[in-house]
């Protein structure tokens, strides 16, 4: 099953894991046009202590690649600074182990 198409000027953002257990959701739509280097800013907001215990370990996905997330104070290179787009599908992938 795919996610719904997310409104009109939001993405979709899918949580994983512990990701998913933190927010108590699969997926949520966000305003678009969000700079990827204040993703997780935002979630933190919305969602206390998930930047530390999720976050912080986990990989993220934009459109099914995989990207490098920024510090939010890194302001190096802003100008080719990644930004998330109405439409987008970013995935939060935390670390997933076995026994």
């Amino acid at each position: 099953m795919s996610a719904p198409k997310p409104p009109k000027g939001h993405f979709n953002l899918l949580y994983f894991a512990s990701a998913s257990s933190h927010t108590g959701k699969d997926m949520e739509a966000l305003p678009a046009p969000l700079p990827l280097r204040k993703l997780f800013d935002t979630l933190e907001e919305r969602y206390q202590g998930i930047r530390a215990t999720v976050l912080d370990h986990s990989l993220v996905t934009i459109n099914l690649s995989y990207v490098d997330m920024p510090s939010s104070e890194d302001k190096d290179g802003e100008d080719n600074a990644v930004v998330i787009q109405e439409g987008d599908e970013v995935a939060i992938i935390p670390p997933v182990s076995s026994g």
